[in-house]
C-alpha cells in the first residue's frame, strides 16, 4: 500500500481525492466517504512502505510488530492468540483495532504496549525493540514513552483532577511542561474542573481526566482499551472527539481497541483481527462500513 497525506493526515493514494472529511474545517466521523461497492479482499499483514521514526516520502511508524506469536499452554491444550502478526502503527494517526470476541485484538494491543510478553517475533517502539527488554527497562519505557487509557478510569479519589493528570510525572520526578499541560487541558475541556476530585466529576469528565493524564507526559503513543466502554453515548462521543482532536491538533499517535463501530469511525484506520491474524483494514471508515464488515465474521470469528 502506498500512502500520501491530505491536510497532514495519512490516506491511501487511491483515496486522496476523497478528501471531504479533511477539508471541511470541522471533523465529523466518517464524513466525506462514499459507500464502497468493491468486495473486500482478505489480507494477512498491515505493513506499509514505512520509515521508522523519520519523515519524508515514507510513512513514519511509531510502533511495529514482526511475525508476532502469542500462545498459551502447550501440546493439545495450546491456544494461539496471535498467529504471526505483521503490523505498522503510523505516527500521528488514530488506529482502531476490531474483531470478534477471542480474535486477539486486546492481546495485540497489550503486546504492542509492552503489557504482555510474546511467544515469538519482535515488537518495536520507534527503533527500540521492546520484546527483549528486562522488566525494569520495560517499566521505564512504559512510564516515559507510552500512555494508557483504560475502560476503568483508574483515578485516585484523594487527588483532584490536576493532581491525577500530573501523577505519573510526579512519580517519575519530572516537572510538567506548563505550556503543554495547559494545551492538553484546553483540548480536553477541563479548565474549569481541575480542582474537582473524581467523585465531583461525571463519568465522561473522569475519562477526560484519564485522557489528559495520558497526553500530559507527551508519550510517543497512547493505547486505549475500550476507553468509552463505561460511558453513555453522549459522554463517549465527547471522549472520542477529544482523542480525535489530540491526533489532529497535538499530533498524537493513538491505538484503540473497540467493539463499537461508531467509536471506530473516529479513527483514520481500522484493523480487523480474526483467529489471531489481521484479515482486513479499512481507511477513513464510517460507522455503517465498519458494522457491515463486522457482520462478515461468523460465529467462530472467521471471515465469511
Amino acid at each position: 500500500m502506498v500512502l500520501t497525506t491530505v491536510q497532514g493526515r495519512f490516506v491511501p493514494v487511491e483515496e486522496a481525492s476523497d478528501s471531504g472529511r479533511f477539508l471541511t474545517g470541522s471533523y465529523e466521523p466518517g464524513a466525506g466517504r462514499a459507500e464502497s461497492t468493491e468486495e473486500k479482499k482478505t489480507v494477512t499483514t498491515a505493513v506499509t512502505e514505512s520509515k521508522h521514526g523519520g519523515t519524508g516520502g515514507a510513512v513514519p511508524v511509531a510502533a511495529r510488530a514482526r511475525q508476532v506469536v502469542k500462545a498459551y499452554g502447550s501440546g493439545e491444550t495450546r491456544v494461539v492468540a496471535l498467529d504471526h502478526v505483521d503490523v505498522d502503527i503510523h505516527k500521528g494517526a488514530f488506529t482502531a483495532i476490531m474483531g470478534p470476541s477471542g480474535s486477539g485484538k486486546s492481546t495485540l494491543m497489550h503486546c504492542l504496549a509492552g503489557l504482555d510478553t510474546v511467544s515469538g517475533g519482535q515488537i518495536f517502539l520507534d527503533e527500540t525493540e521492546i520484546t527483549g527488554l528486562k522488566d525494569k527497562k520495560l517499566t521505564q519505557l512504559r512510564r516515559d514513552r507510552i500512555g494508557f487509557i483504560f475502560q476503568a478510569f483508574n483515578l485516585l479519589p484523594t487527588l483532584n483532577a490536576l493532581e491525577n493528570i500530573t501523577l505519573p510525572m510526579d512519580i517519575a520526578g519530572r516537572k510538567p511542561d506548563a505550556e503543554w499541560l495547559n494545551r492538553v487541558v484546553e483540548t480536553v475541556g477541563l479548565a474549569g474542573r481541575l480542582k474537582h476530585r473524581p467523585t465531583q466529576l461525571s463519568g465522561g469528565q473522569q475519562q477526560r481526566v484519564a485522557v489528559a493524564r495520558a497526553l500530559a507526559a507527551r508519550p510517543e503513543i497512547i493505547f486505549g482499551d475500550e476507553p468509552t466502554g463505561n460511558l453513555d453515548s453522549r459522554a463517549g462521543a465527547e471522549v472520542l472527539g477529544f482523542l480525535r482532536r489530540s491526533v489532529d491538533e497535538l499530533g498524537q499517535t493513538i491505538v484503540m481497541v473497540t467493539h463499537d463501530p461508531v467509536a471506530a469511525s473516529y479513527a483514520d484506520r481500522v484493523l480487523y483481527l480474526a483467529d489471531g491474524r489481521i484479515v482486513d483494514e479499512m481507511w477513513n471508515p464510517t460507522a455503517d462500513q465498519v458494522l457491515d464488515r463486522m457482520k462478515d465474521f461468523d460465529a467462530r470469528g472467521r471471515t465469511s
